[in-house]
């Protein structure tokens, strides 16, 4: 499902209201949802398995849904979101207001796993996962999805992508 976010709000500093928020819930051995990597600007604890993380719009953060029963596990899954512009389509996603840009959406566990792994590759070259090209978690995805091995996250792409969003408007 799609929507369309309300509009921008004339500040530098993102508004309570144009928040992206991500419900974390950790049931020990049953349900574990939790934000991977990403920069939390506001965090309501809601109980004591429960908070809600916020996310300016703009930003990218990774966002892992597991879920199991007396047998097993049931769900794993693992997203790589971008905050919802105000303004802009979002996408809807289970546990995230109002929604986002899907840069990656994985599920069942060796999937997610090498997601994971794909992650810690970029931060054992010194760049924070948010800020990698949004491209690359793309990239990412597709690869995973047909079988294939995603292509590594490098220094000289990171900079090609900061020198890219230097002359995008």
């Amino acid at each position: 499902m799609t929507g369309i976010a309300p509009p921008a709000r004339p500040s530098g500093r993102p508004h309570r209201a144009d928040l992206t928020r991500v419900e974390l819930t950790w049931v020990e051995k049953r349900i574990e949802n939790w934000i991977r990597f990403g920069r939390i600007v506001e965090d309501t604890i809601l109980d004591r398995r429960r908070r809600v993380a916020g996310f300016a719009p703009g930003s990218i953060f990774a966002f892992v849904r597991w879920s199991a029963n007396d047998y097993g596990t049931i769900n794993s899954c693992i997203d790589i979101v971008r905050a919802v512009l105000p303004g802009a389509a979002y996408t809807t996603l289970p546990f995230v207001r109002p929604g986002g840009d899907i840069l990656l959406h994985i599920h069942g566990w060796p999937k997610v796993e090498k997601v994971l792994q794909a992650i810690d590759a970029v931060e054992a070259i010194g760049v924070d996962p948010a800020d990698a090209a949004p491209d690359h978690w793309r990239h990412v995805h597709t690869r995973l999805t047909v079988g294939h091995q995603p292509r590594l996250y490098t220094n000289e792409r990171h900079q090609a992508w900061l020198k890219r969003r230097q002359v995008q408007p």
